[in-house]
């Protein structure tokens, strides 16, 4: 085969076989560093909250939480591109698109002076039942894109979800505040004083799961937090 070699062969003749699949249509890719088709990723719903002081993300907070700055990658509706993948993340195995998500939103962020001096990036913890159960945390997948592309390094043990909680979906706002409160705990504080952390979830509804955890983080001295997530909810 001439400027061809036996590797790239075989790697196309793979791909006609299984090939890489967008995460949205199910398309074929053409490389392998996509997870969405050109089609579907000029449909992507981005949010424009990292160049907001004031957005959205943080009026979930407003009175409650005080930080320094919170984004969502995308919008995040029902039956909607970003609910897709999301469900591709956390119910289909699909890690791979987990850390891709945080490497594109960590392209993104980087560009934001709101996020510019962030020291660590810590992921909501799954409790360690629900994290065998499933195999893996997704929204540690996820910071752990941003945390490759931001060149910030990453905590993912010090925050830990002690409590067992029932799943979010299908409860009403005050259940949600009620079922993680208390959940979380850090176990070395110290490590964490005068930090700028960036807190890192899946998806933004209610905010509950998010304040809970927060809660805990602003008890350390000098502790200054921002919070990122793959989608915004705005149906509760």
């Amino acid at each position: 085969m001439h400027h061809y070699s036996l590797l790239s062969a075989f790697r196309d003749a793979i791909r006609c076989i299984s090939p890489s699949l967008c995460q949205i249509c199910g398309e074929a890719l053409v490389y392998d560093a996509q997870i969405v088709c050109l089609s579907c990723e000029e449909d992507l719903p981005v949010t424009s909250f990292h160049m907001q002081k004031d957005n959205p993300f943080t009026d979930k907070f407003f009175g409650r939480i005080n930080l320094q700055a919170g984004a969502s990658y995308l919008y995040f509706t029902k039956e909607g591109i970003a609910q897709k993948l999301v469900h591709q993340l956390k119910y289909k195995g699909k890690t791979k698109l987990g850390t891709s998500l945080g490497q594109r939103y960590g392209h993104v962020l980087k560009e934001s002076s709101l996020f510019k001096n962030i020291d660590l990036i810590m992921p909501v913890p799954l409790h360690r039942k629900r994290l065998r159960s499933r195999g893996y945390n997704q929204s540690s997948l996820f910071a752990k894109g941003i945390s490759e592309t931001m060149d910030i390094p990453m905590d993912s043990n010090n925050v830990i979800r002690h409590r067992a909680t029932k799943t979010q979906t299908r409860k009403t706002r005050l259940e949600r505040f009620q079922n993680v409160d208390g959940a979380f705990r850090v176990l070395d504080p110290k490590q964490l004083e005068y930090k700028n952390v960036l807190l890192v979830d899946d998806i933004l509804t209610t905010g509950a799961t998010l304040e809970g955890c927060s809660k805990e983080l602003l008890k350390i001295p000098g502790l200054q937090l921002s919070m990122a997530t793959i989608g915004f909810a705005y149906f509760q």
